[in-house]
């Protein structure tokens, strides 16, 4: 009987192709250094971008093994986790995977039911990653304490242009935090507040911060095509 570390790479391969990208992360990565290496050059895992795990419940067991991946990793640009209820230890793992990650641009954790001292190690990184642009928390607990924390990150972070706090427990308190870093932040350009519980007062005055960001933007973009040239 052919032994695992004997068989052909080409039927490995055909193994692969049945099974979901998810599994062969979590479930068949690191089970020897020939199957990681037969992995990492299979072509769908070669080739991965977008990847999405929602509503399976992500255990931390889980979370550390997608963590490890995305260590490695140098194709995924968006990671879709919604619906998992990441525990604040799977989001530990994650989010130090994601710091010294390069290529990931997108980020979602919506829906995990995340309370505001859960994003501690969240917005630790947001504050000086210079790869994310955009990032999802909306249908989470976040509440005021947390839209300080993000606050405190948005006054370093120089790259996100799009942050969705939808449908989270942000009051005026946390509004303000939110409208007194952004006065000073000029990258962000897109912010959902919708369904939290923020005066229109302060929403004008997030969103007046917003405009003047795409307008500055605009302005770069128009600046930077109409430059001349140089001919040697």
């Amino acid at each position: 009987m052919a032994s695992f570390h004997t068989l052909p790479v080409e039927l490995i391969y055909r193994i692969l192709d049945h099974q979901d990208i998810l599994t062969i992360i979590c479930s068949m990565r690191n089970v020897c250094q020939r199957f990681n290496t037969i992995i990492d050059s299979y072509y769908r895992y070669q080739t991965l971008e977008q990847l999405e795990v929602e509503d399976i419940k992500i255990t931390d067991i889980k979370a550390q093994l997608l963590a490890n991946t995305l260590k490695m990793n140098t194709t995924i640009t968006a990671l879709y986790l919604m619906g998992n209820q990441i525990s604040e230890k799977g989001l530990e793992y994650i989010v130090d995977a994601i710091r010294p990650n390069t290529t990931l641009t997108t980020l979602s954790i919506s829906n995990n039911g995340l309370v505001s001292d859960e994003l501690r190690c969240l917005t630790n990184m947001i504050r000086f990653n210079k790869t994310l642009t955009d990032l999802d928390l909306s249908y989470n607990q976040i509440n005021d304490r947390g839209a300080f924390y993000l606050a405190d990150a948005l006054s370093y972070n120089t790259t996100l242009t799009t942050l969705d706090l939808g449908y989270n427990h942000i009051k005026d308190d946390g509004a303000k935090n939110l409208a007194d870093a952004l006065k000073e932040n000029t990258t962000l350009t897109q912010i959902y507040l919708g369904d939290n519980w923020i005066s229109e007062k302060l929403k004008d005055r997030i969103y007046k911060y917003m405009n003047r960001n795409k307008n500055q933007s605009k302005s770069r973009k128009r600046r930077r095509t109409s430059s001349p040239t140089n001919l040697e």
